[in-house]
């Protein structure tokens, strides 16, 4: 969406306009599911986190800067609620609990198919990076934010986005490779 079309809805929404609200959640609400659930690797959580972020910025929409992108403050609100999300919850000590809340096991044994099991080695490698790291990589990859974008939405400088970004693909290639015994080319396309 284009800054211009994107101001006149926040506007809009500002005075109350439904249609307006819904076009702003709509042209984010995708990419923020997609950023959470690779942030968390639950669905339960992702959606709650992402429901909550839009009910959080629609209500102080007042307070928004318009200096910047509404895409940067509502991915900003699911952060740091996932962080909360993150801290209130209690440890899972069993291995096999673990692997059910980190989301890994959500089909009953031989459901799953062999585009779930690529995207699953994926995703138990990106929950093993630090989250700052898992952070970079899939605002660039998935989401294709620019380097100078995560570094505001982040408060980092750039270079050290750059930084985290060839760290967390190197550690993505080894995680996946080591613990799945095949080259990261046979399972990402």
């Amino acid at each position: 969406m284009e800054r211009a079309e994107e101001q006149r809805l926040i506007r809009r929404a500002r005075r109350g306009d439904r249609r307006a609200t819904e076009a702003l959640i709509r042209e984010h609400q995708g990419s923020l599911y997609a950023y959470m659930l690779r942030m968390t690797g639950r669905r339960d959580v992702a959606e709650e986190v992402v429901q909550e972020a839009f009910v959080r910025a629609l209500s102080h929409l007042d307070r928004f800067d318009d200096r910047f992108r509404f895409s940067t403050w509502v991915f900003t609100i699911a952060k740091r609620l996932h962080v909360n999300t993150v801290q209130k919850r209690a440890p899972i000590f069993s291995s096999g609990a673990a692997e059910v809340a980190a989301g890994w096991s959500e089909a009953w044994p031989g459901e799953a198919s062999a585009e779930d099991e690529r995207l699953g080695r994926v995703q138990r490698a990106l929950l093993r990076l630090p989250e700052v790291q898992r952070s970079v990589l899939v605002l660039f990859t998935q989401l294709d934010w620019s380097i100078r974008r995560i570094a505001q939405h982040l408060s980092l400088p750039e270079g050290t986005v750059k930084s985290h970004l060839h760290r967390s693909r190197a550690r993505v290639r080894k995680l996946v490779e080591e613990a799945e015994g095949v080259r990261i080319e046979e399972v990402v396309r």
